[in-house]
């Protein structure tokens, strides 16, 4: 395989790893978002980034996406758990190539899959891992670099969306109303 390729190994046999300390998993409530600016903080992104990978499809919202002008994405807990995985994945100097693969093998895993994986990469490949003695192959065959436990970055988004407000989806998009919004409006039924 040559280092350009960008690929998630899984590692076989499939096994269950438990959460640290046994900690239970909380119930998601799939009808509840969070708006940009609370998923830009709690992923310690900014929302330029958070807008490019909606738009190129890396982690699109999935209680609400974007519907015209004006109106507001709305971000499950799950979406940003990924978008922090995939920041932590930059900061560490993985392509984003390589991350798209990544994230793309992440988005065909329950929510309790995810958080028993410990993602592994040595620059060039990033692999899964679902137990530590995955990890510690990985490591002792010099391939394992830097590794991310998404348990524990499941527990970190979690503290921070705490304290953060959240929004329940409807039927009927949000529609920020703003001066500029409603002037166009007006210039169109006058047309």
């Amino acid at each position: 395989m040559s280092a350009n390729e960008a690929t998630l190994h899984v590692s076989a046999p499939q096994r269950l790893q438990g959460m640290l300390f046994g900690d239970p998993l909380p119930e998601l409530d799939l009808n509840s978002g969070y708006r940009g600016p609370v998923a830009c903080r709690a992923a310690g992104i900014t929302y330029r980034q958070l807008d490019y990978w909606a738009r190129t499809g890396l982690v699109e919202p999935t209680v609400r996406g974007a519907k015209g002008s004006g109106s507001q994405r709305l971000y499950s807990f799950r979406d940003i758990l990924l978008l922090k995985i995939v920041k932590r994945l930059l900061d560490t100097g993985v392509s984003l190539q390589q991350i798209r693969t990544a994230v793309n093998a992440l988005h065909e895993r329950g929510v309790e899959d995810l958080t028993s994986i410990t993602l592994m990469s040595d620059g060039a490949s990033v692999y899964e891992c679902t137990s530590a003695d995955e990890v510690i192959d990985l490591v002792q065959g010099g391939q394992g670099v830097f590794g991310i436990a998404v348990g524990r970055v499941w527990h970190e988004v979690e503290g921070t969306l705490a304290t953060l407000p959240v929004d329940h989806a409807t039927d009927a998009p949000v529609v920020v109303e703003d001066e500029l919004a409603k002037r166009r409006a007006a210039k169109r039924q006058a047309m």
